[in-house]
């Protein structure tokens, strides 16, 4: 598959260099050194004063929703907490926890053999325009929802086709039931996800949106881009064998609108990991 920095039009006013060039003054930081003479120039900088940033993250603690079948959670060991004896202030902690679960991504080699592993996906697939697509209403009147090639047909003729590279996220609503297990996952019931209700991505629209749109990744404010009665997980498969990270449990989707704003996803590098926790970050037009 081609990296997503030949597929995306070099006239997107937004690359990671321009992201950090603007993001420097704001932080008061001073500017990295001049690079040589001989060093190409960076793409039109993006004005972040121009942008509302919104964190779509749900913190990690002993909180945070995992897959039932997990045999732990989230766990912070408390390592130092106090003044030292040479009087000064030190805090550390370690922390322990499955790959999947929280705000995470789900790595291709999560569901298909010798595809990416999560410090193995290219940054440019983490970084790219947001399509958001509503189906909140359904969903609410059906908790195993799948969004349906009609669904995405339906956003297009509203808000035009999406583009290559877009990353497409799937608002449910279901992020008003965080962190409440029984209503979020649909059952509570430790080790056993055969009773699981939540809506999700359907399989048809996904093989859509991955060989027509080209998409660069997929997500979802639901715990899983499949939907929770599924046995065989068809869109985990269809997305990996595609090389195509997903996210889930993103949160704060209602804040983005259909289109215009941008998303950052960026994963804990875990070296061989079929995912980790990420921080995502929404960039909206002013």
């Amino acid at each position: 598959m081609k990296r997503l920095s030949r597929l995306v039009p070099r006239s997107l006013p937004f690359n990671l260099l321009a992201l950090a060039l603007a993001v420097l003054p704001l932080a008061g930081c001073s500017a990295p050194p001049e690079e040589p003479a001989s060093a190409p120039e960076p793409g039109p900088a993006i004005d972040l004063h121009g942008y509302r940033m919104v964190d779509l993250t749900y913190a990690f603690d002993e909180d945070t929703v995992y897959w039932p079948t997990a045999t732990s959670g989230f766990e912070l060991e408390e390592l130092a907490h106090g003044t030292t004896p040479a009087g000064f202030f030190y805090s550390a902690n370690a922390f322990h926890a499955p790959e999947h679960g929280g705000t995470h991504m789900d790595a291709p080699i999560h569901f298909a053999d010798a595809r990416r592993t999560v410090d193995e996906i290219a940054v440019d697939r983490l970084v790219g325009p947001a399509a958001v697509i509503d189906v909140a209403e359904k969903a609410a009147a059906d908790p195993d929802y799948r969004l349906t090639l009609e669904d995405v047909t339906a956003w297009e003729e509203e808000h035009g086709e999406i583009e290559m590279g877009t990353i497409v996220l799937l608002r449910t609503g279901w992020g008003e039931h965080w962190p409440d297990r029984k209503t979020y996952l649909g059952d509570d019931t430790p080790g056993d996800a055969s009773n699981l209700h939540f809506p999700s991505f359907g399989e048809e629209a996904v093989q859509m949106l991955i060989a027509d749109r080209g998409v660069a990744m997929i997500g979802v404010d639901t715990a899983s881009i499949d939907h929770g009665p599924s046995t065989d997980y068809p869109v985990h498969q269809v997305a990996a064998k595609a090389n195509i990270p997903g996210l889930e449990n993103v949160a704060q989707l209602d804040l983005l609108p259909a289109t215009g704003a941008w998303v950052m996803a960026l994963p804990m590098k875990i070296g061989g990991g079929s995912g980790g926790p990420v921080r995502i970050v929404g960039f909206i037009p002013r």
